[in-house]
């Protein structure tokens, strides 16, 4: 396990911030949440972490290391991400795609080992898509996809996970599924939830970003308040606590309701 630690990190683009002095630090096996409007820096920070972008200022590091003074192949041992733009453009079949995850422990051309194969079925059972292994991936419905390549990620057997809505295009079971394995697989993750009560259920702590800076962080019933809803999103909502779990969950109306609920 490892800790992910962001520190000042800023990214300029035509002169304009889209992430500005972002800090964060998540511990060794947290799991830790980014929430926001469309255009708040969450993506564009993730990239950051996952080297798709590099920052104009600031530090990202994975344990004692700087991110972007490792070696390719060693910040690709330490971090597996999935990303919004994650597809495949080649019909491969689903097994292939989970073995691509084994590609930084690998030198050239290199066959898997036994254990390496284990570990493959492993992460389609656990993604449930080992029935699917034989199948290409261009046949495959969007939640088919989107496990495939979740599995991938996790047969990268990555310190750090990092995973941009990972709940696109996924059924209800199997973003409870998805969510129930991130709670208790001892990874340190970041996510990026559009749903604030799924992040509410699987986050220890949410960072909520705001025009390109972490607006407030906290435990998800310091943070997920009506006023910050209200203030960040510019929705009205009332927060209750889960009857079984204590967490909070967001009510709200759709617009047409709010008025006529209100001459109740």
């Amino acid at each position: 396990m490892m800790d992910l630690l962001v520190k000042d990190l800023t990214v300029t683009i035509d002169g304009r911030n889209l992430v500005d002095r972002l800090g964060l630090r998540v511990p060794s096996g947290e799991v830790v949440g980014l929430v926001g409007p469309n255009g708040s820096g969450k993506s564009t920070a993730l990239r950051c972490v996952y080297r798709a972008l590099k920052p104009t200022s600031g530090v990202v590091r994975v344990g004692e290391a700087d991110l972007w003074q490792l070696p390719l192949r060693e910040s690709a041992q330490r971090i597996a991400a999935l990303t919004q733009e994650g597809s495949a453009d080649f019909d491969f079949t689903v097994e292939e795609i989970v073995a691509l995850g084994r590609s930084p422990h690998k030198r050239g051309n290199e066959p898997l080992t036994d254990e390496e194969h284990d570990l493959c079925v492993q992460a389609m059972q656990q993604m449930d898509v080992l029935e699917l292994a034989s199948r290409g991936i261009l046949d495959l419905s969007g939640g088919e996809k989107q496990r495939v390549l979740i599995a991938r990620a996790l047969v990268q057997q990555p310190s750090i996970l990092i995973l941009d809505e990972p709940t696109n295009h996924l059924d209800l079971r199997h973003q409870i599924q998805l969510l129930g394995y991130l709670r208790r697989c001892g990874l340190t993750v970041v996510i990026v939830l559009h749903d604030l009560n799924l992040a509410a259920a699987t986050c220890d702590r949410i960072g909520v970003l705001s025009e390109g800076r972490l607006f407030a962080s906290g435990a998800p019933q310091e943070v997920l308040t009506e006023a910050l809803i209200a203030e960040v999103f510019g929705v009205p909502v009332s927060v209750v606590r889960h009857p079984i779990t204590g967490d909070p969950q967001l009510l709200f109306a759709v617009d047409g309701e709010q008025e006529s609920l209100s001459r109740r």
